[in-house]
């Protein structure tokens, strides 16, 4: 690893640590290459009613790294905390226009996205408090199950310029899951590398296949991320590779690591890649993304 950052630098032969992980750090920020585009837009849901599986997180750092790597991205926060909202620095107090309105058919989704300040090709629905009564609400709507889809239209995902919409669900089974689900192309599972990581997943999955059956024919589980990996457990290694023989192709090759500064990014209100772009937790969500977007690029659909 001896000269890493000498062959960079030019000033300083001597590699130290801190220069490279600023040298990391300045080649996330401003890449040298885009992320290539999909052969066509991907609206993913990011899904799993078991909480603490890093699925807000996920949703926010894949968005970011796509975004600070040249693609435009959307995140739909439908989780009532709106923790996906404060991760990328937009203001969701209750008030502010959110996804809620557009749910109950009150503004369009053109008019509740608010650009985030980590990025100007990262964009946000926020969510406010207001969500946690929306699925009484929604019960006695019409179309309850397809609000969402019929706000995401592709007039309006042409307007916005997008190419990738993340949608980050509750830890919950309920109608705003379903919402999101009727209204993406794609699941995305996030699933630790901890016991009991495989619990529930059964249910979700018979979910999804509901929804594929009754509601959206052309939903399709692409995606597995392996999060909170820690490499000094067998367990962890134990609960990867079993995910890999059950599910195969499906699962990304990166694996996200359990890290502090991961945890720590969204109390400052931004996502790892900004918090501390050189850390290692900051780095895995690069590679998982360039991942998801090569994929994306190959896909023919």
């Amino acid at each position: 690893m001896n000269g890493t950052f000498a062959d960079h630098s030019g000033d300083s032969p001597a590699w130290t640590p801190i220069a490279e992980e600023a040298f990391t750090a300045a080649r996330v920020l401003h890449p040298q290459e885009a992320l290539p585009r999909p052969s066509r837009r991907r609206i993913m849901t990011v899904a799993n009613q078991k909480g603490g599986v890093g699925k807000t997180t996920s949703t926010v750092n894949l968005a970011a790294a796509l975004a600070l790597h040249g693609l435009k991205v959307l995140v739909i926060d439908l989780d009532p905390q709106g923790n996906a909202s404060t991760a990328l620095g937009v203001e969701h107090r209750s008030g502010t226009p959110s996804v809620y309105e557009v749910l109950i058919g009150e503004m369009s989704i053109l008019d509740a996205t608010k650009t985030s300040d980590q990025s100007p090709n990262l964009l946000c629905v926020p969510a406010t408090i207001d969500l946690a009564g929306a699925e009484i609400e929604l019960v006695s709507m019409v179309a309850r199950e397809s609000r969402l889809k019929e706000a995401l239209t592709d007039e309006v995902l042409n307007e916005l310029g997008v190419d990738y919409v993340f949608i980050d669900c509750p830890p919950s089974l309920g109608l705003l899951t379903v919402n999101a689900l009727v209204g993406a192309h794609e699941v995305l599972i996030p699933i630790q590398c901890e016991y009991y990581a495989l619990e529930g997943l059964g249910q979700l999955l018979s979910n999804i296949e509901l929804v594929q059956a009754h509601l959206n024919p052309t939903l399709s589980l692409t995606t597995i991320l392996l999060t909170m990996y820690d490499g000094r457990t067998k367990l962890a290694d134990q609960v990867a590779e079993e995910v890999r023989q059950h599910f195969g192709e499906v699962v990304l090759r990166t694996i996200i690591p359990r890290s502090v500064k991961v945890s720590e990014a969204p109390g400052f209100g931004q996502t790892v890649l900004t918090y501390d772009p050189g850390s290692r937790g900051s780095m895995s969500y690069l590679d998982a993304a360039r991942e998801l977007a090569e994929r994306g690029a190959k896909e023919s659909r």
